[in-house]
């Protein structure tokens, strides 16, 4: 429960972020957010720890480094938001209740007919966002997932990993290039435009 408000916290502390480097958030999806903040309350304490859900270092790299990691955060959020649904209770039939029977059950249930809609839509928001934006690094993330369940220890594996290295180390080797020879060329151009300026 702590780990899923911890969550919901970092999700609305990454789309403040996000709303102030110049991204919409919408106003209705920020919110839905803050309702659902009333619902999965942790304490201060833990709220402010600095032990954040999600690490912030990927996020000072590369656009490139951190298009791929916003891209497992979304993937991450799909699977909490999910877990979070899962974890509600399912909604009772429709019945014919007395008026103040109908308010006993809504106190004890806390108000969960609510949630659902509203954490369906956070995770439809963050599903379209992931699906529409960062498809690359969805697939980029799954060929990196998939790298770990190479079987190292087999043979055949083994004798093929041979047989490809030279052509992925040429491969690695001339990207590594590249970038070099890219950072250069904008270093020149930097130093160039500063000795116009």
């Amino acid at each position: 429960m702590v780990l899923t408000v911890r969550a919901v916290a970092c999700l609305c502390l990454c789309l403040t972020v996000c709303q102030v480097r110049g991204s919409h958030i919408p106003a209705e999806m920020n919110r839905t957010i803050q309702n659902l903040l009333q619902h999965y309350r942790i304490p201060r304490e833990e709220r402010y720890n600095r032990k954040p859900v999600f690490s912030r270092e990927p996020l000072t790299g590369k656009t490139e480094s951190q298009r791929v990691f916003m891209g497992g955060v979304l993937e991450t959020y799909e699977k909490i938001l999910g877990l979070m649904l899962n974890q509600l209770p399912t909604p009772s039939p429709v019945t014919n209740q007395l008026p103040n029977a109908g308010a006993a059950n809504d106190a004890e249930t806390g108000g969960n007919e609510d949630l659902r809609p509203k954490l369906n839509f956070i995770l439809k928001k963050v599903h379209d966002l992931r699906k529409n934006e960062y498809q690359e690094q969805e697939r980029l993330l799954q060929n990196l997932d998939a790298l770990k369940n190479i079987k190292m220890e087999n043979n055949v594996v083994q004798s093929k990993a041979l047989w490809e290295l030279p052509w992925l180390y040429e491969e690695a080797s001339s990207l590594s290039k590249a970038h070099r020879q890219e950072r250069r060329r904008r270093q020149a151009w930097r130093a160039k435009s500063h000795a116009r300026g």
